[in-house]
């Protein structure tokens, strides 16, 4: 059935500019410019979506420039949720991107963007073309801010050796005050360009009244400076005793050098975000009335236009192959990671590349409708939402910030009657030390890290904290059709009522089928137009379209069915109790069909188990868990496939209602259970259980209710994503745990007065780094997380 979404009428307001291509919402125009530009509806569906519910708002994709920590997100979230017309935000720490849902009756994205603007941030289209190019001058930037406090630290560190090696009176007071001076003259650079992006965020957080983890540091350089400063010009002064040059300059190349390796690694954990965002053409080629080809923006673009493809180019929208044949890479969007063959009638998926011949190409989805733009939405909310580990970090950021302050205050007047110039340094250290960007990044990180893994091998995550849950689960719950059996089912026979004709019966039958994404209205609407394909009478089946048509969840569906002699007849096809039908013996899957009068007749259909299914099932034991069938089907149908793929546990005839109770039966026993369904007719016990997943092969992506989509409809990846799951918690509490250990230790070093400032700075970064580090070995796939015991794979079972 054709998905089509419609868009909410949008309220009209003044012309503004328009023509910004698909993926270049936001031009290099100036100030507000640049944003009024966004406010043009039509540019919205470049980075937003219209919400689901009836309330009209629309949900915008953003990557936010400027911040660095979890307290910049919470500053960032308070800034838009003043706005009036922002419904609600979430703004991830670690991948820098935000959702902010708005109502355009009330605001307009220049508006919202523009509140973050004056706390010194920048907000940008998530897709904005435009983005790579600024990352890379931010990079540029900073290993140029970089390389200066290198040379500086090294030559600073030179002069400064000689006082720490030389025994007194070896060196004269006039040459150790040229060293200085020296010193103080090569730190001028490292201060006023190297340090100028802390300088400029712990401004910002003091014109607004606001904290951030760059506050603490920059305060520590400018005291660290102005100390060193004092005993240059004053040698004979309080703070003359010595200076701390070699300390700041060491403490500010560390600190940067810990910031450009963080954004190194944190661009290569959402690399895959990243390669699924931006894998739509700005243009296309489309055929002309006259045979022509024309180049139009792909925002144009419309359902039933024909498009030349060439190779190494995406496919700008889902659609069908007229001419051609070719390899089409889908790696990224459906899992599978062999090129496969396209020709002439096969369907092509948006955002897939091309990778051998020219093809045409009929659009039959473009925009929101494609299966392209639902994975994008579901990646995107997966990026900005936050586990509850992260949650508790984020909310004591910024008062932890503040005893931050007051701990280093407090050390600072410790310290101060004993030695002026020591105080000052140990409250620097104190401030340097105990700022909490490992701890903040501690979980996100790893949690990223894997969803972009997991993105790779085809698993899409809805919720970062579901990986945080499925760590935990010790049950599962199997749906059976479609799930542990493939869609590819086959009518075996038809049992129909007196005077029923077994080929009208089953031409009924499809006139529902036909609406219905379920794999068994997909094998009896394929049987349908096999058998008239081959009489010849496939127009008549195709024009025989039920009305009215209605789905009900685990029973069935029903509709209107005009006959030739114009009287409309209701039908239903679903269960055996739903159409108050027999039910035949035998251990196939049976669906029946019955119209105003009753029963009209019954299809069995084969069902094939998956191949990998005994194995999945053969891991998922050996791993602890306990694993249950829940089948609408019949008791007997579900008995063989629980057999085969050995489930001892196995309960058929269930409605979505059962299901949801058997789960939560399991719940209230204080189990944690995962649901594992086809996504089409489980939104019930996808929703209440502990972690769901479902298979994503025909799945509307936008209606599922599962934390995780298996994109290549597979189900062996269900296995290494358990595993995943639990080395990524592994990661976190390593992590945690040196964080805390990090602050633990070396606090009461510094304010003891035995952690110098330079060491300080050292172990800040390097403790950032090591927990960018350890979870990079996430998004690298370390450790041992097979897709299945080889010695399991493989048993086949048909």
């Amino acid at each position: 059935m054709t998905q089509v979404n419609v868009l909410p009428e949008i309220p009209a307001m003044p012309d503004v500019p328009a023509g910004i291509l698909a993926g270049q919402a936001a031009m290099p125009a100036q100030g507000a410019d640049r944003l009024t530009l966004l406010d043009d509806p039509k540019e919205w569906a470049a980075f937003s979506l219209p919400e689901q519910d009836s309330t009209g708002c629309w949900s915008s994709s953003v990557v936010f420039e400027g911040m660095h920590c979890a307290a910049c997100a919470i500053t960032l979230e308070d800034a838009l949720r003043a706005v009036p017309g922002v419904a609600s935000v979430q703004i991830s720490s670690a991948s820098h991107r935000g959702k902010v849902v708005w109502s355009p009756e009330q605001t307009r994205p220049s508006e919202w963007m523009q509140s973050v603007e004056r706390f010194g941030y920048k907000a940008i289209p998530a897709n904005d073309a435009h983005a790579h190019e600024r990352r890379r001058q931010e990079a540029r930037r900073m290993v140029w801010r970089l390389s200066v406090a290198a040379m500086c630290m090294m030559q600073v560190m030179m002069y400064a050796t000689p006082a720490y090696l030389s025994l007194p009176g070896e060196i004269s007071a006039e040459s150790m005050h040229l060293l200085r001076w020296a010193s103080w003259v090569l730190s001028l650079p490292v201060v006023f360009f190297s340090c100028a992006p802390f300088f400029a965020s712990a401004w910002r957080d003091l014109r607004e009244r606001q904290i951030s983890m760059d506050l603490p540091v920059a305060l520590g350089m400018v005291v660290t400076f102005g100390v060193s400063s004092l005993g240059t010009f004053e040698p004979n002064g309080p703070f003359g005793a010595e200076v701390y040059f070699d300390s700041l300059t060491m403490f500010v190349f560390f600190l940067l050098l810990g910031r450009w390796l963080e954004l190194r690694l944190r661009d290569r954990t959402a690399g895959a975000l990243e390669a699924v965002l931006n894998r739509l053409p700005d243009s296309v080629r489309k055929r002309q009335s006259n045979g022509t080809w024309a180049l139009i923006s792909i925002r144009s673009l419309a359902v039933g236009d024909v498009i030349e493809v060439l190779p190494g180019e995406a496919f700008a929208g889902d659609g069908r192959v007229l001419s051609g044949q070719t390899q089409v890479d889908e790696a990224l969007l459906t899992g599978e990671s062999l090129p496969l063959s396209r020709q002439a009638g096969d369907r092509v998926i948006a955002g897939s590349h091309n990778l051998s011949g020219i093809l045409e190409v009929q659009i039959e989805q473009v925009g929101a409708a494609t299966r392209y733009a639902q994975i994008v939405a579901l990646m995107e909310s997966a990026s900005v939402s936050k586990p509850a580990m992260a949650l508790l970090v984020d909310r004591w950021a910024k008062p932890f910030l503040v005893a931050v302050l007051l701990a280093s205050l407090g050390s600072a007047i410790y310290w101060w009657p004993t030695d002026p110039a020591r105080a000052l340094m140990v409250a620097v250290a104190v401030l340097i030390v105990t700022c909490p960007c490992a701890l903040s990044l501690a979980t996100p990180a790893a949690m990223l890290a894997t969803a972009g893994a997991l993105a790779r091998s085809g698993v899409l995550v809805r919720r970062l904290e579901a990986l945080q849950n499925l760590a935990s689960i010790d049950t599962v719950i199997f749906d059976k059709t479609g799930t542990l059996t493939r869609d590819a089912l086959q009518v075996v026979r038809t049992h129909t009522r007196s005077g029923v004709r077994p080929e009208q019966a089953l031409a009924w039958a499809a006139s529902l089928a036909r609406h219905s994404l379920h794999p068994v209205s997909r094998a009896l609407w394929s049987e349908a137009r096999q058998q008239a394909e081959a009489a010849g009478e496939l127009p008549a089946l195709e024009a025989l379209l039920a009305q009215k048509f209605s789905e009900q969840a685990g029973q069935g569906v029903c509709g209107l069915l005009c006959s030739n002699g114009g009287t409309a007849v209701l039908l239903r096809l679903g269960s055996a109790a739903f159409c108050q039908a027999p039910v035949f013996n035998g251990h196939h899957l049976q669906v029946s069909l019955a119209d105003d009068s009753g029963w009209l007749a019954t299809f069995e259909l084969a069902e094939e188990v998956r191949s990998e299914a005994a194995g999945v099932v053969q891991a998922l034991k050996e791993m602890g868990l306990t694993l249950k069938i829940l089948s609408g089907d019949g008791q007997a149908a579900v008995t063989q496939v629980a057999q085969s793929v050995g489930i001892a546990d196995a309960q058929g005839a269930c409605n979505p209602q059962d299901k949801l109770q058997a789960l939560q039966v399991r719940q209230a026993q204080g189990h944690k259970v995962a649901m594992v369904g086809d996504g089409l007719n489980d939104g019930p016990v996808l929703a209440g259980a502990d972690v769901s997943f479902a298979l994503g092969q025909a799945l509307p992506l936008a209606q599922s209710k599962a934390d995780f989509v298996l994109m290549g409809g597979q189900l062996s990846v269900l296995v290494s994503t358990v595993l995943r799951s639990r080395h990524t918690v592994r990661v976190v509490k390593q992590n945690l745990v040196w964080a805390a250990f990090y602050n633990v230790a070396c606090v009461p070093l510094a304010v003891m007065g035995l952690l110098p400032a330079w060491a300080a700075g050292l172990g800040m970064a390097l403790s950032s780094l090591l927990v960018v580090l350890n979870a990079l070995r996430l998004a690298q796939g370390l450790g041992p997380v097979p897709a299945c015991p080889p010695e399991t794979m493989q048993t086949s079972f048909k």
